[in-house]
């Protein structure tokens, strides 16, 4: 899958190949994964409904998510993961025309609108409270996303 940025591309086998690196290479040491995310070029043309209905999110935090449950059935002691980001922001680089968020932000307005992919993750987060990292991703396939 790609963004619609040339130099941003989704390989969500990475992640297991990275940490797999980590654990091997640094005695399992525990990790926490803080910063994993889809970015799309802000697009004021699109309807809110559009932004909101961020179907390409959802499928790549679901491949990163797999990819990672299967670094950690091969023993890598991870202990937390945070999606990239909550809200869209401010990019250094990119100022706000990447729109990372969970959430849509209307930066005249300030106002905070939940795309799908956050009723998504906080659904995955609610299934799974109190479970082990490697159960929940495993086990995520089966929340709706519709």
């Amino acid at each position: 899958m790609q963004t619609s940025f040339s130099w941003l591309n989704i390989y969500p086998e990475g992640i297991e190949k990275a940490v797999t690196y980590v654990k091997d290479r640094y005695n399992n040491t525990p990790m926490f994964i803080t910063e994993n995310g889809y970015g799309e070029q802000d697009n004021p043309n699109l309807t809110m409904a559009e932004q909101l209905h961020d179907f390409r999110r959802i499928k790549c935090m679901t491949d990163y998510m797999e990819a990672l449950s299967k670094a950690v059935r091969k023993g890598a002691d991870v202990r937390g993961y945070l999606a990239w980001s909550l809200l869209d922001n401010f990019e250094w680089i990119y100022g706000y025309t990447i729109r990372y968020g969970l959430h849509h932000v209307d930066y005249a307005t300030q106002k905070r609108t939940p795309r799908l992919s956050a009723t998504w993750y906080k659904q995955l987060i609610a299934n799974h409270k109190g479970a082990s990292l490697s159960r929940m991703i495993g086990q995520q396939k089966g929340v709706h996303t519709t």
